[in-house]
């Protein structure tokens, strides 16, 4: 008689923890670019504001045909505030607190969030690290600039990006001799 009371109820609990566990769970986000494809693991309990104002960029579709406008070989690629010719793209939300205080460091493979020589103004802008960037964490220079996740799939795709050829197109530098887009971007 309990085996059919506990066994039912222990069932109910365990799909209650398990799908908490992916509820709290990393993000997982898709970026197909022209080159290829890049999937990023989202840091959401180190960042859980940059996380969530990314996801929200994401889920509005902002980041599609937005191109990488600066690559600095051995440094970043840079991507999200702009379509093709540099246009502008327009910003959707408010400027975001800084968090590069969280631990995280600008390390190889690392997403970080752009942002003017204000702390607290990122917005859509963000950068992947090529190499270790100890200068661009938290307390080396300045605020720092803050991770938010990290490449796990498609770093070849990154190194790909990060070699393209590139010149100065007054007022911006490093941009891509050939346009390199973001054709989507997805939750997955």
């Amino acid at each position: 008689m309990l085996k059919r009371f506990f066994l039912p109820l222990l069932v109910v609990y365990m799909v209650n923890i398990s799908s908490f566990a992916v509820a709290a769970g990393d993000t997982i986000v898709k970026l197909v670019t022209s080159e290829g494809e890049i999937e990023l693991e989202l840091n959401n309990k180190a960042a859980p504001i940059t996380t969530e104002n990314f996801i929200q960029y994401v889920k509005a579709g902002y980041y599609q045909n937005t191109i990488f406008h600066r690559v600095i070989p051995g440094f970043m690629i840079q991507a999200g505030g702009f379509i093709s010719d540099l246009q502008p793209q327009v910003n959707i939300r408010s400027p975001i607190k800084n968090e590069a205080d969280n631990g995280l460091r600008n390390l190889r493979g690392t997403i970080a969030m752009a942002r003017t020589t204000a702390k607290d103004s990122a917005t859509s802008q963000f950068f992947i690290n090529i190499a270790d960037n100890a200068f661009l964490d938290h307390g080396q220079r300045d605020f720092g600039y803050t991770v938010f996740g990290k490449v796990i799939k498609g770093m070849d795709v990154v190194d790909k990006i990060s070699k393209v050829k590139t010149k100065d197109i007054r007022p911006y530098q490093n941009v891509p001799t050939q346009e390199i887009k973001i054709i989507s971007a997805s939750i997955e």
